[in-house]
């Protein structure tokens, strides 16, 4: 009864309250659009506000997985400098992971369904069961992976809150630092070759995790096939 009452409130404040529903528009295709130009322009837009728009930006994100976080991360870093933007980037987005992972638990797998897709959370199940530490490091080091889908996969694990966020905040505070000094400096004419640095610094990222994984994989199974050849010789 609670679940739908709140399910109840909030799109009834999206379909009956003109100004909420036109900013969400907006505010999405922005965010779907790629450009960090637009959105300095929207989030300056609201003067004195700014930050808390941007704050409440970065939580629709959060939501509406698969917007890109990063768009914010720039336009944060362009509009209060590289390491106010940083700041206000990493919080917000702390905020928006854990209420992804609570609506998750709170909602359960049918809603989160909804608003990421089936197929995106079928693909965390195992990934998450064996590394899930491992999983929210990578996708929040890589700009082109949704790290919100991961958080509502993390809220269907039995992962603790705050296991789930510490990791967050862990992971996220480097990528976070690097992209808001990059978006610091962010123009018109440098933006491609600076995505493309983006993604080559994410794709190395991306290789050594693997590759701790894979020595960890490597060293649990060595290890499970030691043991009964230990205890043969305790016998």
């Amino acid at each position: 009864m609670i679940k739908l009452a709140v399910v109840a409130i909030i799109i009834g404040l999206y379909f009956f309250v003109t100004p909420i529903k036109v900013n969400i528009n907006q505010a999405i295709f922005i965010l779907q659009n790629v450009d960090v130009e637009l959105a300095r322009g929207y989030i300056l837009g609201f003067g004195i506000w700014a930050p808390v728009v941007s704050f409440c930006l970065m939580i629709l994100q959060s939501i509406a997985a698969p917007l890109p976080a990063f768009i914010i991360t720039f336009a944060n870093a362009g509009l209060f400098g590289w390491l106010k933007g940083a700041a206000l980037s990493w919080t917000s987005a702390m905020a928006g992971a854990a209420l992804c992972f609570y609506i998750a638990k709170f909602f359960g797998r049918d809603v989160v369904e909804k608003l990421t897709s089936k197929y995106a959370l079928e693909s965390l199940d195992d990934f998450f069961e064996q590394y899930g530490k491992y999983a929210i490091l990578v996708a929040r080091l890589l700009p082109f992976i949704s790290f919100d889908i991961v958080s509502y996969g993390a809220g269907l694990t039995s992962m603790s809150f705050w296991s789930f966020f510490i990791a967050t905040g862990i992971g996220q505070l480097p990528a976070t630092l690097i992209y808001s000094y990059i978006g610091s400096m962010l123009t018109g004419t440098t933006r491609t070759v600076v995505m493309g640095l983006l993604i080559l610094f994410a794709l190395s990222t991306l290789i050594m995790l693997f590759k701790k994984i894979w020595a960890d994989k490597n060293k649990s199974t060595q290890s499970k096939k030691n043991t009964p050849a230990q205890q043969y010789e305790l016998d």
